[in-house]
């Protein structure tokens, strides 16, 4: 039996983000399992390999120095996406200041000032997947440091589940996030 044969025939049960808490919550789902929400369905993360890593490193030690308090700099943390039953784990993520910086409750997509993913064995699921999902939910401005292509995407201005504009830069080159036109980043500083 193929298995498309057998997504044709069964019926999935779609979670939401509330039972996905309480699941948490109650032990079932366990706290060092690297699992994410995804469109109602509990799915496995790629484990993080050492260049990845150490990338997300760099890039928290980099945007925590260029911030400040600016933004709240949250490194592998929820993002809860509701209106797609989702809540996933970006790799890095700046998000709008808030005195408790986020203890009360997961931010949502409105939070998010510039959101960014490191891809290497993701890279697949980042870009079929996870970015689409971003936009849907209207996540403004998304960057995908692509680490097998060396190079990084960005992603702006959220319209209808895609993003119109969207950019490949290389080394050499730079950007600047738009919550922050005050900054600009070398490529190279993302990629290392």
């Amino acid at each position: 039996m193929g298995g498309q044969y057998i997504e044709d025939v069964l019926t999935r049960y779609r979670f939401t983000v509330a039972e996905y808490h309480r699941m948490g919550e109650a032990g079932i789902l366990p706290e060092d399992s690297r699992i994410e929400l995804i469109a109602g369905d509990i799915v496995l993360r790629e484990p993080i390999g050492s260049y990845h890593a150490g990338t997300v490193n760099r890039l928290t030690r980099l945007w925590t120095s260029m911030l400040g308090e600016r933004a709240v700099v949250q490194v592998q943390n929820p993002v809860e996406l509701a209106e797609d039953d989702t809540e996933v784990q970006p790799d890095v993520t700046m998000l709008r200041p808030r005195p408790d910086f986020y203890a009360r409750s997961h931010p949502v997509a409105a939070d998010v000032l510039l959101l960014i993913e490191v891809a290497d064995a993701s890279l697949t699921r980042d870009r079929r997947v996870k970015i689409p999902l971003y936009a849907r939910a209207g996540v403004r401005e998304v960057w995908l440091v692509d680490l097998t292509g060396d190079r990084l995407e960005v992603h702006r201005d959220p319209l209808a589940g895609r993003y119109r504009h969207t950019r490949t830069l290389e080394r050499g080159e730079s950007v600047g996030p738009e919550a922050f036109p005050d900054l600009t980043v070398a490529i190279a500083d993302l990629l290392g």
